[in-house]
């Protein structure tokens, strides 16, 4: 289980590039009208004058044995509580984009590879590598500007309803669909090539059934490891989104934090988005098990080898 070391890792090397991050923490809370003294006296109140190890072997500590992220040093609030106020906003923009993205990406991706070279197919292709290739804050400030600012359809910011889910995760989902999409057309490409297609036609079954039971469930393994790794990407990815529209996620939540040099703030986040991200990894092994039962029945034998 590679869970502990990976959440290690991560949290030792955050750990390491706010302490070498510019600036004063004690400083910036204190402000421009601060003379040296108090700045020193807030330092070691805060722990900030001990040496880097010491630093570090107090937070690991505490993450380790009492799984304590540390109190915001600008809120003054335990940063576990921060975060878990604000969570269930990013898993929801995180898991609606990714649905947009699965549905877009799955149907696409199938019709692309089904006619190939055809113009659906040379359509479907441009826009999956607009998707992949733009930058999600960019294409939220586009999505802000033509929609929210010029034509005004939807709010430019917040989460109070229904439209002001709107921009963010098609922000979102039109990046997973691009990347969806690619997989899905090269992998549906690979199967439909394959002897047992062919003679799934010859035996007079119809182009749906060959192409959605034989086809596309064979060529899932890949997708789903893309549609995976993607949903973690786009965890990630909802930092920047949030900020454009001033969602009250993680994101908005880690920002401020960096622009503040809130470090608990900072390093408590990132870890829970590392740890997410590590679930999500997790769950789609599990699901390798159920959607091809050879990898569940290898997996079987070596348990039973070793």
């Amino acid at each position: 289980m590679d869970l502990i070391p990976v959440l290690l890792g991560v949290t030792v090397l955050v750990f390491s590039l706010m302490y070498v991050a510019p600036g004063d923490p004690a400083a910036i809370l204190l402000g421009i009208d601060s003379t040296p003294e108090r700045v020193e006296i807030l330092r070691h109140e805060m722990g900030l004058d001990r040496p880097f190890i010491v630093q570090l072997g107090l937070y690991m500590k505490n993450v380790i044995l009492h799984f304590d992220l540390g109190i915001s040093y600008r809120t003054k609030t335990p940063v576990i509580n921060e975060i878990v106020s604000r969570l269930p906003t990013t898993i929801a923009l995180t898991f609606i984009s990714m649905a947009i993205g699965v549905l877009l990406g799955i149907a696409t991706g199938v019709i692309s590879a089904v006619k190939q070279y055809s113009w659906i197919d040379k359509i479907t292709t441009i826009f999956a590598l607009f998707g992949v290739s733009t930058p999600s804050f960019w294409l939220a400030l586009m999505f802000v500007l033509v929609f929210a600012v010029n034509l005004r359809w939807f709010p430019v910011s917040g989460s109070y309803g229904l439209k002001y889910w709107v921009l963010p995760t098609l922000t979102l989902g039109s990046q997973a669909a691009g990347i969806v999409m690619r997989m899905t057309r090269s992998s549906m490409l690979e199967v439909i090539r394959q002897d047992y297609i062919r003679t799934a036609r010859a035996k007079g079954q119809t182009e749906w059934v060959v192409v959605m039971k034989h086809a596309l469930r064979n060529a899932l393994i890949p997708i789903i490891t893309v549609i995976g790794m993607q949903t973690g990407f786009l965890i990630g990815g909802a930092v920047l989104v949030e900020a454009v529209f001033s969602m009250p996620g993680l994101g908005k939540y880690i920002l401020e934090g960096i622009n503040n040099l809130d470090y608990p703030a900072v390093q408590g986040t990132v870890l829970v988005i590392a740890f997410m991200y590590i679930i999500i990894m997790l769950a789609v092994d599990i699901i390798y098990g159920f959607v091809d039962p050879r990898i569940k029945s290898q997996f079987i034998a070596k348990t039973k080898g070793a």
